[in-house]
């Protein structure tokens, strides 16, 4: 436990300092989305460049590990939409609810596989990013569609046009594709961009912390209801719990397991508010769904790892 605690520690630090200088003012708060972009754009593809590229997959179980995420990502997502009707919140609330519920921020998963297996656990979380962030987008776009606010919705093919080229333009997706082929290629990155894409890389994690960080919103958790409660349980706890279920179905074990398990419980990506707001969710209970669920994730995430680690 202490590990788990010591490996993870630090991550979340980040998160909480990210969040101090966002509120003591240190930086202007036009840096901050800067910052962002470049992390989204630059920092955190170069490290995925970089890892996948080099890393041996030939002991990962990297297709059961894909299909056990999907498969529960589906399942919860299927559960929701069917218990919509029991929940007595309108359209607006359950496609917060709902993105709330599979969503994952990929910029924690990479920090805390970093931390906990190095190289390896950066190839696995990798891989997951590129299958389970297009299942998790296109579902959210269709949920919002189906339920969001109505002045909002537009017929569905422009807009999962738009969502089918977005996915293939992300460039975490696009870094994870090309280390993958430069790996299976066996050729290895040019002499002169190998040792650049490091040094970018090693960029990614600080700064994408301290992101996240400066993201918390504690007045929306503290003003939104059961929704946020409800929805960040279902994130940080039941859908690990069913992934596990589908680790155990598929023969999914070790590291792998463990990744899977880890990237199922991360909190909310912050991606998440900027679709509520764009397609008619509720964006202030989205916003206390993203910070309860980073919260919540301090304590879930080492617990979870305890508990898979005694199996």
């Amino acid at each position: 436990m202490l590990n788990i605690l010591f490996a993870l520690g630090p991550i979340f630090l980040l998160i909480l300092i990210g969040y101090g200088i966002k509120k003591k003012q240190w930086v202007s708060d036009d840096f901050w989305s800067p910052a962002e972009l470049m992390t989204y754009y630059v920092f955190f593809p170069s490290l995925l460049l970089y890892t996948t590229s080099r890393t041996d997959m030939g002991d990962l179980q990297v297709m059961p590990m894909a299909y056990a995420l999907v498969a529960a990502t589906i399942l919860v997502a299927a559960v929701m939409v069917k218990v919509r009707p029991w929940l007595k919140i309108d359209g607006a609330d359950f496609t917060s609810f709902f993105q709330g519920g599979i969503r994952p921020n990929s910029y924690v998963g990479i920090a805390a596989a970093v931390a906990l297996w190095g190289d390896p656990g950066l190839t696995l979380v990798a891989i997951a990013i590129a299958f389970i962030v297009p299942l998790v987008n296109f579902l959210s776009v269709v949920v919002m569609e189906t339920y969001g606010a109505k002045e909002f919705r537009r017929s569905g093919g422009p807009r999962l046009v738009s969502l089918g080229k977005s996915i293939l333009s992300n460039p975490l997706i696009l870094a994870c594709v090309l280390g993958v082929l430069i790996n299976a290629s066996g050729a290895g990155l040019p002499p002169v961009l190998e040792p650049l894409i490091q040094i970018l890389g090693r960029a990614a994690l600080p700064i994408g912390l301290l992101c996240v960080g400066a993201g918390l919103d504690f007045e929306a958790m503290r003003d939104t209801g059961k929704t946020v409660v409800l929805s960040s349980l279902l994130k940080l706890l039941c859908l690990p719990l069913v992934c596990l279920l589908c680790c155990q179905a598929l023969g999914v074990e070790g590291i792998t397991r463990d990744l899977c398990i880890l990237y199922s419980g991360l909190p909310v990506s912050a991606s998440s508010y900027v679709l509520a707001r764009k397609m008619g969710g509720n964006a202030p209970v989205m916003a206390g769904i993203i910070t309860l669920t980073t919260l919540g994730a301090m304590v879930s995430l080492p617990l979870l790892l305890q508990i898979i680690d005694l199996l």
